[in-house]
């Protein structure tokens, strides 16, 4: 009986020791990041503070019901009028989109234009699976709707680094949402 629990209690040791050791990388990651953070907050200041010719802001603010201290900024590329009336995800939708990924200050890091499955060009994802400012983007888009959307780091992946993502990234994503692929409320 004793050598049955002897793998479990290995394995909750191993367990531990690894949560010990990635927040202690937090604090370092937090300290050694200090001026690539601040980068991203003045260029994401920058960006909510800009104006078209005509003096509107170009991008506008979204924050979702559910989470009123969390917000994404947005800027539409097509006439929301002519989509108005197409349907919005849930977020339990399952969608297809197009989309391109970027870091603030231009650096490519994930694009669906390389993929060929299910169809050219096409993510098929579900709502839960995606950062929270996807989320936040998509149940405000209807299909069709085109946009720039601009994504702090706690509405991203936060302080966790990702390939090609440093921890504390503003996201950009050129996102179309091509059709929701199967709406569930």
């Amino acid at each position: 009986m004793a050598m049955r629990r002897f793998p479990i209690f290995i394995a909750t040791l191993v367990a531990m020791a690894l949560a010990i050791v990635s927040c202690g990388d937090d604090d370092n990651t937090w300290e050694d990041y200090t001026e690539y953070r601040q980068a991203n907050l003045d260029w994401l200041q920058q960006q909510y503070e800009k104006k078209d010719a005509s003096g509107k802001p170009v991008y506008t603010m979204l924050r979702p019901t559910w989470d009123q201290g969390s917000y994404v900024l947005i800027r539409y590329f097509n006439d929301t009028m002519l989509t108005k009336d197409n349907p919005k995800p849930f977020l339990t939708s399952t969608v297809d989109v197009k989309y391109h990924g970027s870091l603030y200050d231009g650096t490519p890091f994930d694009s669906s234009y390389l993929r060929t499955a299910p169809a050219d060009s096409i993510y098929r994802t579900k709502l839960t699976d995606v950062v929270g400012g996807w989320v936040i983007a998509l149940t405000n888009m209807h299909e069709g709707d085109s946009c720039e959307v601009i994504i702090p780091c706690e509405q991203g992946y936060g302080s966790i680094e990702r390939t090609g993502i440093p921890p504390y990234s503003a996201l950009v994503f050129g996102i179309k949402l091509v059709d929701i692929y199967k709406q569930e409320k």
